[in-house]
């Protein structure tokens, strides 16, 4: 059982040349080792089920897509705690990837602090450290401070669906859905769609 403080290593794929090199150059300033990967092929063909490891991934890859790299890691028996990069528009499949057991989702571009909590959430998991579950009991008290509305807003955002989506569904502005949203947020304690797909499963 390793203490707090241990490093895991962690794959980096994404066919960015630039985004790759800076994340692997934040990663490793952060201490952390990387291996840093264009393409899904590529790493299945270097990686090494002996190291205590995580998986960013890009859901937009050439050849096998994250999400094909993900159901094909899920079908081999390799249970590697898997963080996914999304562009804005990917997040109805990033929320697929939530629902097929990646542990969270980031909307590029990337901030530094989403990262590196997604880093410590995967390493806590490879250290047998089981992220702190929120009770059904509390879910449902926040879930009740939510109106109609609001939970209406949050079933679409749980589906993927994009503010313009919801907004042009409910025939609303797109700023009445991202006010929803804050609410939304602020009520459910969750910094985005990834804290409430692991709330309401």
């Amino acid at each position: 059982m390793g203490g707090p403080n241990e490093k895991i290593w962690v794959y980096v794929i994404d066919d960015d040349p630039a985004v790759l090199k800076s994340l692997c150059a934040l990663l490793n300033a952060h201490g952390y080792a990387t291996t840093p990967f264009a393409s899904a092929e590529n790493f299945l063909r270097v990686y090494d089920p002996g190291l205590k490891a995580c998986l960013l991934l890009d859901v937009q890859l050439p050849g096998m897509s994250g999400a094909q790299l993900q159901a094909h890691l899920t079908q081999i028996g390799i249970s590697l705690p898997t963080i996914i990069l999304t562009a804005h528009g990917d997040v109805p499949i990033a929320v697929k990837s939530m629902r097929a057991g990646a542990i969270d989702f980031i909307e590029k571009p990337a901030r530094v602090e989403e990262i590196l909590a997604a880093i410590k959430l995967a390493a806590g998991m490879l250290f047998n450290r089981q992220p702190a579950l929120v009770s059904k009991k509390i879910v449902a008290d926040r879930l009740a401070k939510l109106t109609d509305r609001e939970k209406v807003v949050m079933n679409h955002l749980l589906q993927g669906k994009l503010n313009k989506e919801i907004a042009n569904e409910l025939g609303v502005s797109q700023r009445t859905v991202e006010g929803h949203r804050a609410r939304i947020r602020e009520k459910m304690q969750a910094r985005g769609i990834a804290d409430l797909i692991r709330m309401l499963g």
